[in-house]
């Protein structure tokens, strides 16, 4: 019988578990794998044996398998939600019973935010544990963002995307305002740490590429290569990858900015912030896109942080 062995691994596959103490394995669909080989070898033995689907032996045992591996499924699904639920109940129930009241002496929202985090710090916190390695290999930046550690992503979320002051944010978390900062700090040089990568600035202005490159290497990147003209930009990306891409519009020799990023993204992808006194010339619709632009002059922060921003959001960035 063709379908046997596919069925046989199935079984082994569905009460073995042999993913389990094998993370690795985790990534095959092996369930889908063996699923096909049983199907397809049960469709050989009716061509082979000329039988009518009713007859095949196997049948039985594929229908079978398939109405388990169903039920179990949703069982297991129902089975976590429901345990999910429970461990929330006790908390929802002593704040609707007045046990736990929203504090009155803080901003309603800050007073909320507070409430959702003693919700999800309790119970909750199990189902968003750290993730080692996923700030590297997260394929979006949800995924990267759980490689902090809770607290500190949570210090970090609310501060920079919530936009409370870390006075606000201590009082969410339960820590102190300095507390709170060193939180946020702490994930941010973590991500910084994390995003290291080659730099290649395209600059005709020797005082301002120097400038652009000494903040660069303050965020712990490599400086690869400045360039002051387009075929000096293609030259140094096509010698040395970077990871990316700090562009000017106007060059040394009256060539464009926008041509040699146009170049090198026809080579590979990378994330590119242009730094230019001509912005409106980049609102023309065309690739390179303006996804991040800087105003000269630029302010040392606002660049750094554009830096950050374009790194750990670019979801094919170059590791460092």
């Amino acid at each position: 019988m063709f379908a046997i062995p596919g069925i046989v691994a199935l079984i082994i596959f569905v009460l073995a578990r042999p993913q389990e103490p094998f993370p690795l394995l985790q990534a095959v669909p092996f369930l889908h794998v063996f699923t096909v080989l049983a199907v397809f070898g049960w469709v050989i033995d009716l061509r082979l044996r000329r039988l009518q689907p009713i007859a095949a032996p196997t049948l039985p045992w594929v229908i079978a398998l398939f109405i388990w591996i169903i039920i179990g499924t949703v069982f297991s699904v129902l089975s976590a939600a429901e345990a999910y639920f429970q461990a929330q109940y006790p908390t929802l129930e002593a704040l609707v019973s007045g046990q736990v009241s929203i504090d009155e002496n803080v901003p309603i929202r800050v007073a909320l935010y507070k409430v959702f985090h003693i919700i999800w710090a309790g119970p909750g916190a199990k189902y968003d544990p750290k993730q080692d390695g996923a700030l590297a290999s997260g394929a979006s930046p949800e995924e990267r963002l759980k490689g902090l550690s809770v607290l500190t992503r949570q210090a970090l979320l609310l501060s920079a995307v919530e936009g409370f002051a870390f006075s606000d944010v201590g009082a969410i978390l339960g820590v102190s305002k300095d507390d709170a900062q060193k939180l946020a700090a702490d994930a941010q040089l973590e991500i910084e740490n994390e995003l290291k990568t080659d730099v290649l600035v395209i600059e005709d202005e020797a005082i301002i590429a120097m400038d652009i490159k000494e903040l660069a290497e303050e965020l712990g990147h490599r400086v690869t290569s400045i360039a002051r003209t387009r075929d000096e930009a293609v030259a140094a990306a096509r010698a040395k990858k970077p990871g990316l891409v700090l562009a000017d519009i106007q060059l040394a020799d009256d060539s464009s900015g926008i041509d040699a990023v146009r170049d090198i993204l026809g080579m590979f992808d990378a994330p590119v912030i242009f730094v230019t006194a001509f912005p409106e010339r980049l609102l023309t619709g065309e690739r390179p896109e303006p996804a991040y632009l800087m105003t000269k002059p630029f302010e040392r922060l606002t660049l750094k942080a554009t830096i950050g921003q374009a790194l750990f959001f670019h979801r094919a960035r170059q590791a460092a």
